[in-house]
């Protein structure tokens, strides 16, 4: 019987999207899965039924793990991760996604390992995401070979020079997809406000964003150049631009709003 070659430590939201990802696309089969998660989401439920191997907790079942990703909440690390290092080989490539957990963290648990840090978004549950990835200590051109083919599942991929960028991209694309989702929101209260009946006004504001998301995939043209040829001069759209580029508008607010983001993942790794 063949062993079990990857491991996913919580199959949640972002966990989760990767494995969607993984398998949808085949890059791992179930069978060649263990998943240590005590109440693993929706997509870890079916990779299970599908054949992966089920974890509550560590035991001597990982010892063959060849690639480990980590996606469990930052505030389970200390007390999970020194025990999935006690059963693993130390050549098991450890591929972190846990946001503000520097690299000098993962060291200190699983010393000797390969350590690869990396920040996905959920998106990539369909294929859509975008990725950064930065590499620690006695990480080979195989290594890499691995995780790039694991992460592209997912979508884009780049690896970047240093970890800091890792929280940066945090700060943007990991917690951007939240970003879109709030300005959906907000233009659909927006809508109802104007008038626009209560059975129409979350369609008109979904389809909006997912329309121009579609066009952003789909033209050569910049975002920038893709607006001006939305705006007629003095026409509705230049009006309502002329709030959201306003003093306070929208790019002073998504400045504010990404380095919110990028200080929490600095707290959390001084933490």
């Amino acid at each position: 019987m063949t062993k079990p070659t990857h491991l996913v430590v919580g199959a949640g939201k972002m966990g989760g999207a990767l494995l969607e990802g993984w398998i949808a696309s085949k890059v791992i089969t179930p069978k060649n899965l263990i998943l240590l998660d005590p109440h693993p989401g929706d997509t870890g439920q079916k990779a299970i039924k599908a054949g992966a191997l089920h974890l509550s907790k560590p035991n001597k079942n990982i010892k063959s793990i060849k690639y480990l990703l980590l996606a469990i909440k930052p505030q389970m690390f200390d007390k999970l991760a020194p025990e999935i290092a006690r059963h693993l080989s130390k050549d098991a490539l450890i591929i972190s996604i846990l946001a503000g957990t520097s690299m000098a963290s993962l060291q200190d648990v699983f010393t000797g390992h390969p350590i690869v840090r990396a920040m996905p978004n959920t998106p990539a549950a369909i294929g859509k995401g975008i990725t950064a990835y930065t590499n620690g200590p006695n990480v080979s051109a195989k290594h890499n070979k691995m995780t790039e083919r694991l992460l592209a599942s997912g979508g884009k991929v780049y690896h970047v020079a240093n970890e800091h960028l890792i929280d940066v991209v945090t700060a943007v694309s990991g917690s951007g997809p939240a970003y879109v989702f709030h300005m959906v929101e907000a233009l659909e209260a927006a809508a109802l406000k104007i008038g626009l009946p209560e059975e129409m006004a979350p369609d008109f504001a979904r389809q909006t964003i997912i329309g121009a998301a579609g066009l952003l995939e789909n033209s050569d043209l910049s975002a920038a150049e893709l607006r001006k040829n939305v705006t007629s001069p003095n026409g509705t759209t230049e009006a309502a631009l002329d709030v959201l580029m306003g003093l306070e508008g929208l790019p002073t607010l998504m400045r504010d709003t990404v380095k919110a983001a990028l200080k929490r993942a600095k707290d959390l790794a001084d933490s």
